[in-house]
């Protein structure tokens, strides 16, 4: 049954979060903590759960004298009594013991700590195989390594065939941004979209939790070496709530029906364990929710914590909304995106009123005197087929000399966004475009995404350009920056652009090429498309020969029923020389800018820095490959990437290792951050760590990252088009940090999207076969990378038809060996060894909770898988996506 929409009055949902709206009200009525039962002890007093926190002077002064320490706390998916923030000296994570420790911060915000006296540290013991002492990410992998590959919005009009094929589409066309992505969120991701009720057995998020009588260090345990102690640490204070403070969830009613709170409060319980119960009044909730409670028993709804009182397990909330059935795509994006504090709210009629209102919309006469006219060039979009909207074309004229005449023409997004409106405002707040696999909430109204700025083909269009004389090998002859005017003669897809470098001697039917504009032909785009590819060879090769890294990553794309638009397939996306063209001269340009604004400006340029991987991290990671007698080489970015492009063949296994390899090697890097110049001290922390440069910024994004705007502002400056930017490094920092902190939230929702749409894909359509390979062995479980959808999992030797199951040690190498039951009683018990590179085959099945799939050893000698291609269509799908 549906029911109404339950709202109350905050702020809408989707608008963008901010700490003062979600701290809230101290009266709403007393803390349901005040009435907790008392023993006769404690009767007549309040006896605190949590710590009070220090005063702000404290922590200033702490921090200041080094006896406090600051950090983005990081709670584990899988066990949310764990949780840490980052050593400031790239050491092991400290680590934080539980729900009391943690002081009612929650995952991402910014915290102070104290440390724990020694005696009270963690021990990790070395015979204890279960590695989770350290990461806790939701996903490990950084952007800069390999990408957020970004599911393109499949639009609801396209009809060249039955099916919507969404490519993924990149968040920018970059390789700093590693065009690769993540699945490994999916694990953890589909474990907190998962909408299942607390399990029996499962810990109690408001409970105080039992510690393992041997986890912590005895009195007379000192003598064990300190490389086995983890600092432990409490949270002492909050400096900066980055946690939306809003959670997806179930309602239940409280379990004592004669307690005064039965009668004014029900049970929050998010689906994301990390997040504590939450108190909501009665009169928040649907009328008939007490009388009819199973009624909502599969209703997703939105919950704010408003107050978290010192002595209270449980947090105060409001309800927000009831957003639907759980497991259905819209009402779980929806949770997902309210989680993540992304605004999608409808633009408002002020920002609106920014934009140009004398439709058609046409380039002012006063534009022409001031900018190059580049109108008559052959210039042209190369982007994924459902793209919208198109930041960035290419040109490519051969001289007379035998070099070439290269532009990079990026869409001038800040002529339509005035420094200081409304529109500016919205803009900065969001700080990017977030794509979804079924959509995009854009960064800008569609009019300027789609239309006035997107480089469609065949129109006029304000842009900025980066031109250069280039040698067929890519030597930088000259160099060029200026506002222009451009007319693309065609918008390419990445398969176009393939077919042409795949095909350079053939004409290709015009049939099978999207329209060119009459001044122009195929072939001439076609010639402008081999000579890039050709360049961009080179300064890929000219690249990683000086010591770049790249880190590619199995990435998934959806094929989506037109009806329903519930996903009916999958396959890996296919990383092609077309994706690189266009990567290699965006690296260029955005380089270029780089050093031009950094010149100008030293102490306000807006920068992009890659902080080398966590040394910790990395030493395991050594030790790791040691162990396996790999000849891995972590000396340096370069250095990592030769190991892993030239240590493995190209058979079936050897792919496989490599990808489990690269997987573990995204663990130990940092994220790449945008900064400002004059906010660092040393230009040798400018650097960045994956392209292996001194200098990088984002310049070829403005109509979905916030952070280019800001980047053309700066150029325009430093050529003489605007005023010299008169702001503090201070304030560009700022600037920096929030879209650091938009893009890292963009970056969780779009793995969640990912993960929603694959958990449904099971749900529907499973259960899906494939190989896996083996990444780690635990005691009682291990850890695989399923190789045909690149999606990590945990095959838990409980779930398993076993007979025994034994742990040990060979040598360094853990070893699981697995004794099946006999399927017939007059059969010998089946024996299998797992370790690490292993391949095995498993079962992706439903569980019957929602949005929850698990992993399944298949019983070896069982019959083979299906065959790649008839499973789900999961095959190359070529047909649909050209």
């Amino acid at each position: 049954m549906s029911h109404p929409d339950y709202r109350l009055n905050l702020r809408p949902l989707g608008t963008p979060r901010g700490v003062s709206s979600l701290v809230g009200p101290h009266g709403v009525g007393a803390s349901p903590g005040d009435k907790k039962s008392k023993s006769k002890t404690t009767r007549g007093k309040k006896k605190s759960i949590f710590e009070t926190y220090m005063s702000k002077e404290d922590v200033s002064e702490g921090l200041k004298r080094g006896t406090l320490i600051q950090g983005v706390l990081r709670i584990n998916p899988k066990k949310f009594h764990e949780a840490f923030i980052p050593s400031p000296d790239g050491d092991r994570d400290i680590f934080i013991d539980g729900v009391v420790a943690r002081n009612r911060a929650l995952n991402g915000d910014l915290v102070v700590v104290k440390l724990l006296p020694e005696e009270q540290w963690k021990v990790i013991k070395p015979e204890n195989n279960d590695k989770e002492t350290e990461g806790a990410y939701e996903s490990d992998l950084p952007e800069e390594l390999c990408g957020s590959q970004l599911p393109q919005q499949s639009l609801k009009g396209y009809n060249d065939g039955p099916d919507v094929i969404v490519e993924a589409q990149f968040d920018d066309s970059d390789s700093e941004d590693g065009r690769g992505s993540t699945q490994n969120a999916l694990v953890d991701g589909v474990k907190k979209l998962s909408v299942c009720v607390q399990e029996k057995g499962k810990e109690d998020p408001g409970a105080p939790v039992i510690k393992d009588e041997n986890t912590f260090m005895s009195q007379d345990s000192r003598v064990l070496p300190e490389k086995s102690l983890q600092r432990s640490a409490k949270v002492v204070y909050i400096l900066e709530k980055k946690h939306s403070r809003a959670a997806t969830g179930f309602l239940k009613l409280l379990a004592d029906k004669n307690s005064e709170l039965f009668r004014k409060y029900a049970l929050f319980s998010p689906s994301d364990h990390r997040v504590p119960r939450i108190y909501v009044p009665l009169k928040d909730c649907p009328q008939d929710f007490v009388t009819r409670p199973k009624d909502y028993a599969n209703t997703l709804f939105i919950c704010r914590i408003m107050d978290w009182k010192e002595d209270s397990n449980f947090a105060l909330g409001q309800l927000a909304k009831s957003l639907g059935q759980a497991g259905e795509i819209e009402p779980e994006t929806e949770g997902i995106l309210t989680e993540y504090g992304v605004d999608f709210s409808d633009f408002s009629s002020e920002v609106l009123e920014c934009l140009p209102q004398g439709l058609p919309w046409t380039i002012p006469p006063e534009e022409f005197s001031k900018r190059r006219d580049l109108r008559k060039d052959c210039i042209f979009t190369i982007d994924p087929s459902t793209a919208r909207d198109l930041d960035d074309a290419l040109s490519c004229k051969s001289l007379a000399d035998g070099n070439f005449e290269v532009g990079v023409h990026i869409a001038d997004v800040s002529y339509f966004v005035p420094e200081g409106s409304s529109l500016d405002k919205v803009a900065a707040e969001r700080a990017t475009s977030v794509y979804l696999v079924q959509k995009v909430v854009p960064m800008l109204p569609r009019l300027l995404c789609e239309e006035l700025c997107s480089l469609n083909p065949m129109t006029d269009k304000l842009t900025f350009s980066v031109i250069w004389t280039l040698t067929p090998k890519g030597k930088i002859l000259a160099e060029w920056f200026g506002r222009t005017i451009i007319r693309s003669c065609t918008k390419l897809s990445y398969e176009h652009a393939q077919s042409m470098i795949e095909s350079p001697t053939r004409r290709i039917p015009e049939r099978e090429l999207p329209a060119v504009s009459p001044e122009h032909t195929s072939d001439e785009v076609h010639r402008a498309v081999l000579h890039l590819h050709g360049i961009a060879k080179e300064l890929r090769r000219q690249r990683f020969a000086d010591g770049a890294l790249r880190l590619d990553q199995l990435k998934l794309a959806f094929t989506l029923d037109h009806e329903t638009g519930l996903p009916q397939g999958c396959h890996v996306y296919e990383y092609r020389d077309s994706n690189k063209l266009v990567e290699e001269f965006m690296l260029l340009a955005n380089m270029a800018v780089a050093h031009k604004i950094h010149r100008a400006f030293p102490e306000q340029a807006l920068l992009r820095r890659h902080p080398p991987p966590q040394t910790k991290m990395l030493n395991d990671l050594v030790e790791f490959c040691d162990q396996m007698g790999l000849p891995m080489d972590f000396s340096s970015a370069g250095a990592l990437n030769k190991s892993l492009t030239e240590m493995f063949g190209d058979d079936k296994y050897s792919l496989a290792r490599k990808e489990v390899l690269t997987n573990m090697c995204s663990r130990p890097m940092q994220m790449a951050v945008y900064f400002c110049s004059g906010a660092l001290q040393d230009p040798a922390q400018f650097r960045h760590y994956a392209l292996n440069v001194p200098l990088y910024t984002h310049f070829t994004s403005p109509i979905r990252r916030f952070a280019d705007v800001l980047v053309h502002r700066l150029l325009a400056s430093a050529l003489g088009y605007r005023e010299r930017p008169d702001v503090e490094p201070d304030t560009v920092q700022k600037q920096a940090d929030h879209c650091n902190d938009r893009r890292m939230a963009s970056k969780r929702v779009q793995e969640l999207s990912s993960g929603l749409f694959f958990a449904i894909l099971v749900r529907e359509s499973g259960p899906l076969e494939s190989e896996a390979m083996v990444m780690g062995v635990l005691n009682q479980a291990f850890d695989v990378l399923v190789l045909r959808y690149g999606v990590q999992k945990r095959v838990y030797c409980n779930m398993l038809p076993l007979r025994s199951h034994h742990f040990q040690k060979v040598g360094k190498k853990p070893e699981l060996t697995l004794i099946w039951e006999p399927e017939d009683l007059e059969q010998e018990p089946v024996q299998q060894v797992i370790t690490i590179f292993n391949l095995v085959e498993v079962v992706l099945q439903a569980e019957a909770t929602a949005l929850k799939y698990s992993a399944v050893l298949k019983r070896p000698g069982t019959e083979g898988l299906l065959d790649p291609q008839d499973q789900l269509g999961c095959g190359d799908h070529k047909e649909e996506r050209d």
